[in-house]
Formats: structure tokens, C-alpha cells, sequence
């Protein structure tokens, strides 16, 4: 009885690993997505400061070395930047595939044989100014192409690099990757400390070591200057109450400030550097033009405009390996949703049922908004106080399309702006076909 009862209770806290997993991942791949678009926006500028050539010598002389390799540069791109692009961002959507990958260890190479703990799917369609993003679990049980076998998904890039990887996620989900960006980590690291640190306000004392892992946090509570190893340890951070709510904020902060720091005239003087780190430790296959050109797609982004969903499934444990088992029918639903952009008019004879959640500050919000959502005829079969991060518009299943939401979002005061997302597993509020989150 005592061994049914220790194997019962091990599996639990098998099941509560993985949750927290597949959640530490949705939120990262949000942050990691954010650092690239910012490392785009940043790579773009620079590709058009360096073909300025009298802002160049004006700012750093005619003569300087600074100047010359500027406009090295610059000519180079001038050359080649145009001939090789071949990614029509005016046309249709297209697909590109974004990867974080982590190191081997100490010598080893940046992009051999290291797995792909971060895996997103965007779909980007400049004519509606519209991307979406389908985060795949790292975890997640597939066959692999080329006689590999079945692994976890994130064992492609190791065992094949970026066209296995390439492959496994067209098999998998039915669909053609266009295009591919992969960020090695140590990308904050050297660029934060190219920059000369960031400021970021230290809301707490942090505190934190881990040995095996190579993760040691020594931060004090006030405006820090944060150097390369600091922000990754505060961008880390996750032992304390708000665990991985905490960690998201932190993200949230320090992208802010890196932006900010970018503005700087300062960094004028960084961007060889800034360059050189770029083509070291952010690999693609899309030219420097091509990346202009997905930054100036981005600029008419708007949070309305930007859909998140993550790979449905659910745990399980085949031997002593931890898989997520994708469900087939739902994995199909997000593809059908944010690849294909299927949708369907809005049905005025299905009684739609949403629930709604609020943090304390916007109980009063909360009420107005139900108020709205029952004037248009749809039922709230629920209005809860939670302590919750983002404000988001969650829909749980297919009735609930992306018209929609538009439609929606057309009539209610306060939902214009917030976060679009297809999860068909986290129902916070029973038989709700779709739950509203009102967070500060």
C-alpha cells in the first residue's frame, strides 16, 4: 500500500512539474519573442544608420576609424543587401520559425548539437498588420524525420540542426516554414554588456545560487546598472511567491529599459559591436534587408492585433522520460486558427457563454464590462477576484472565432487593447466558451 502511495504521489508531482513546465515556457517564449523583435528593431536601425554616410561622419569625424568601419558596413550592405532578398513581406502571410538555444558547455559550439528550448511559430500577414505566434512545448512527443524515431521535439536541432528541426515542425503541424531566426542566450549577456549595462529598477533583494546550473543572483532592492550576467540572473529569477508571474514582469521591465538604452546617442558608438554580436549569436537565413523589412511590418502591430496560442496536450510519463502528448484534433484547431487564419461569421443564434476575471483594483471594470456582454445578449456565468498577471481575452473553443472577438472588441469599453489568446485547456470559469482577464 505504502508503494502504490509513494508511486501515486510521485506522479502528481510529475503532473505539477510539467504544468508549471509548459507554463515557464509560454511565458518565456512571450519574453523571447519580444527580445528578438527588440534585437530586430535594433539590427534594422543599424543597417540603416551605417548607410548614412554624412550622419556617420558628422557624428564621429570624417577620418576616424569608427567612421571607416561604419561605412564598411554600410557599403557592404549596399552591395549584397538588395540582391539577396527573396521574402515578399508585401505579399501573404509568411512563416517564420523562431528557436532559443542554450549552450553545450564551455568550448563547444554555439549552434552543434544544443536543443531548442524555446520553439515559435509566427505567422506574420503585413497586410492586416497582424502577427501570430503558436508556442510548441519543448516536451512535446513527435516522430522525427530521417529514421530518427520518436523523441521530444526539442531533440531535433541537436540530433539535425536547423533542417531537422525545420522538418519536424512541418510534419508535425501540416504547414511550410518560410524562413527561421535562432538566438543563442548568450546574446543578452554580450549585448547588455556591449551597451554598458541596462537600469532596472531591483523591486526586491534577490538572492539565489545554483551550482549545477551555473546561476548565481546577487541582487540588492533599488535602481541597479545591470551588467550582461546580472540581467540574465534577474531575467532567471523565480524563487519567490510570484514564481514565474514574478519572472514575466521582470521581463517585461527589462525589455523596456533595453529599448530605452538603445535610444541612447550613446549607442551610436556600440553598433559594430552591437553588429559583430548579432551575426555571432543570432543565426537566419534572412538577409539584413529582409529583417528591415519584417521591422517595418511590426511597426503597425497592435496588441488587438496579436495572437498567442500554445500546442494543446496533455503529460505523460513513458518510462523515465516526461512527454507532452499533443491532441491531434485541438493541434489542428490552433493551426487552422493562427496559420491557415480560418474563421467563420458570427452566429447571432449560439448562446455564447464568457466568464470574467479581475484582480481587486477592477472589480469595478469588471462589473461594467459584464454589464456590456449581457446588454449584447451573451451570457457571464461567472465574475471572480484572482491575482493574475496580464489582461487577456481567452477563447476556449471554436464557437468563439476570431470575427468574434473583433466584434467584441468593437462594442466593449476596456477590451480593445488586450491580448488575444486560443486555449481550449485553461477554463478558469466552468462551461465558459470564453473568459475575459482584468489584470493592473
Amino acid at each position: 500500500m505504502n508503494s502504490r502511495y509513494k508511486k501515486r504521489e510521485e506522479y502528481s508531482s510529475f503532473l505539477d512539474h510539467i504544468k508549471e513546465e509548459r507554463e515557464s515556457s509560454s511565458t518565456f517564449a512571450k519574453s523571447l519573442l519580444s527580445f528578438v523583435m527588440g534585437m530586430v528593431c535594433v539590427l534594422a536601425f543599424s543597417v540603416w544608420f551605417v548607410q548614412q554616410e554624412d550622419l556617420v561622419k558628422g557624428l564621429f569625424g570624417e577620418n576616424s576609424l569608427v567612421t571607416q568601419e561604419l561605412l564598411s558596413i554600410g557599403n557592404s550592405i549596399k552591395t549584397r543587401g538588395r540582391t539577396t532578398f527573396n521574402f515578399p513581406l508585401l505579399g501573404g502571410p509568411r512563416n517564420i520559425l523562431l528557436l532559443g538555444v542554450d549552450s553545450n558547455g564551455q568550448g563547444s559550439s554555439e549552434w552543434e548539437g544544443t536543443r531548442s528550448d524555446t520553439i515559435i511559430l509566427l505567422n506574420i500577414d503585413p497586410r492586416d498588420h497582424s502577427v501570430n505566434a503558436i508556442s510548441i512545448p519543448r516536451d512535446s512527443k513527435v516522430y522525427l524525420p530521417n529514421n530518427q524515431g520518436v523523441n521530444k521535439i526539442n531533440a531535433a536541432h541537436a540530433l539535425g540542426g536547423i533542417q531537422l528541426t525545420k522538418q519536424t515542425v512541418e510534419n508535425t503541424l501540416g504547414v511550410k516554414v518560410d524562413k527561421y531566426i535562432i538566438v543563442h542566450d548568450e546574446a543578452v549577456r554580450e549585448v547588455i554588456d556591449a551597451l554598458g549595462g541596462v537600469p532596472i529598477y531591483v523591486e526586491k533583494r534577490m538572492y539565489y545560487n545554483d551550482n549545477a546550473g551555473h546561476l548565481h543572483i546577487d541582487l540588492h532592492k533599488g535602481v541597479n546598472i545591470l551588467n550582461g550576467t546580472q540581467a540574465v540572473g534577474y531575467l532567471r529569477f523565480r524563487h519567490d511567491g510570484l514564481g514565474d508571474i514574478g519572472r514575466t514582469q521582470r521581463q517585461q521591465w527589462f525589455l523596456k529599459g533595453l529599448l530605452e538604452k538603445v535610444k541612447s546617442p550613446q549607442t551610436f558608438a556600440k553598433l559594430p559591436q552591437i553588429l559583430n554580436i548579432a551575426q555571432k549569436y543570432i543565426k537566419t537565413d534572412m538577409s539584413v534587408y529582409e529583417l528591415s523589412q519584417l521591422v517595418s511590418a511590426a511597426r503597425g502591430f497592435q496588441d488587438g492585433n496579436v495572437q498567442i496560442a500554445t500546442l494543446p496536450g496533455a503529460p505523460n510519463l513513458h518510462g523515465y522520460t516526461s512527454y507532452w502528448i499533443l491532441d491531434p484534433e485541438q493541434v489542428q484547431d490552433v493551426v487552422n486558427r493562427l496559420i491557415y487564419r480560418a474563421d467563420a461569421p458570427i452566429d447571432p443564434n449560439q448562446h455564447i457563454v464568457g466568464g470574467i476575471m479581475y484582480t481587486a483594483s477592477k472589480a469595478t471594470e469588471a462589473h461594467q464590462i459584464k454589464s456590456q456582454l449581457e446588454s449584447m445578449g451573451y451570457k457571464v456565468n461567472c465574475t471572480e477576484s484572482e491575482r493574475l498577471p496580464h489582461s487577456q481575452f481567452i477563447a476556449h473553443n471554436d464557437m468563439v472565432t476570431n470575427s468574434f472577438y473583433r466584434y467584441v472588441r468593437k462594442h466593449v469599453i476596456g477590451i480593445d487593447k488586450m491580448q488575444y489568446v486560443y486555449d481550449p485547456l485553461r477554463n478558469y470559469c466552468v462551461n465558459s466558451d470564453f473568459t475575459i482577464i482584468l489584470a493592473n
